[in-house]
């Protein structure tokens, strides 16, 4: 007996586990919804197979249906080999049906494509039928008057199906709409004229075709708001007078050093020149001395070349205007 109830467990568990196989295998409820739903597959070719290609058949399937009923003829092998390619079937197939109903040229092999190479196949076509706002950072620009104005631009655009695969995105845009802004501003004689007619920069911007080569199609562009910076002219002209200074004053010292260095040198050859003399006179009572020594002067000579000293001094203080006799230095 007991060896007829483990028997029994046994079998039941193996039971168990092939029906378990045979339904995952066989999946017979998505084969009956898919047939009421108007989708024919055959259960062993289609519904096993895709078991054994490791492709999920509720995921395949459901996506189907959803086609069939929105009216859309969809492969099969197209949308598993979707998936092994590592495509997302469902926004694939949603997005078919959305294009479908706002009348959008969207084939299957493009909505693939798209989702393929990375972008929101869904988000781009409802970006198709309700354009997008994209707001520009604050953009700077200096006028030719030398003031500076700060724009904001809201630019409104719309996906382009047919250039979503290898067209630039929305960092582009940002950066053609920003040249634009700053190529209009700077354009301008004066500041005044952008700030009456802001929609000039709208205009211009426009006429440049700055969505060529992009996965979008530009709608419209609109200048949310204008404000006056800083006065970069005036700044660049007292930083210029402020260099031309400093230059000035370079030049001033190097010439004040030229003339101090000019009149040093002048006092160090009076100075030599008055050695010089210190060192003549040094030598005269030597020579009077010798001349005594030798008899080619005798002492009244001497006293006769005194006197005649004597009275050279005082010609020479006679002649001295006052302020020179006030002031022996002078």
């Amino acid at each position: 007996m007991e060896a007829l109830t483990g028997l029994s467990i046994f079998l039941i568990v193996a039971i168990f586990f092939i029906l378990l196989l045979f339904f995952y295998f066989i999946p017979v409820g998505l084969f009956i919804t898919a047939y009421f739903s108007g989708v024919k597959l055959k259960i062993f070719r289609d519904l096993v197979g895709m078991r054994l290609r490791k492709v999920p058949p509720v995921l395949i399937v459901r996506n189907m249906i959803t086609a069939t009923k929105a009216g859309l003829t969809v492969d099969q092998a197209k949308l598993e080999a979707h998936y092994l390619a590592g495509g997302n079937v469902t926004k694939v197939i949603n997005a078919l049906v959305s294009a479908d109903k706002a009348n959008i040229g969207l084939t299957f092999e493009r909505a693939t494509a798209i989702d393929l190479a990375g972008r929101d196949v869904l988000e781009a076509v409802k970006m198709s039928v309700v354009p997008k706002v994209i707001e520009t950072p604050m953009v700077s620009a200096v006028a030719k008057d030398g003031i500076q104005l700060k724009a904001i631009a809201r630019v409104t655009v719309r996906a382009n199906i047919d250039r979503l695969v290898g067209g630039a995105g929305e960092a582009t845009i940002l950066a053609r709409v920003g040249e634009g802004i700053v190529s209009t501003i700077g354009s301008s004689d004066s500041h005044k004229e952008v700030l009456e007619n802001p929609d000039r920069i709208s205009k211009s911007v426009l006429a440049k075709g700055l969505d060529s080569g992009t996965a979008f199609e530009i709608l419209s562009i609109d200048i949310a708001d204008v404000d006056i910076g800083q006065n970069i002219g005036a700044i660049l002209q007292a930083d210029q007078a402020e260099a031309d200074l400093k230059v000035a004053r370079a030049k001033a010292e190097e010439r004040r050093a030229a003339a101090v260095a000019s009149e040093q040198e002048m006092i160090a050859e009076v100075a030599r020149q008055k050695a010089k003399v210190v060192e003549a006179e040094a030598e005269v009572p030597k020579a009077i001395a010798e001349a005594f020594r030798s008899g080619r002067l005798g002492v009244m000579d001497y006293y006769q070349l005194k006197n005649i000293q004597a009275d050279t001094e005082m010609r020479s203080s006679i002649a001295q205007p006052e302020e020179k006799k006030t002031n022996p230095n002078g």
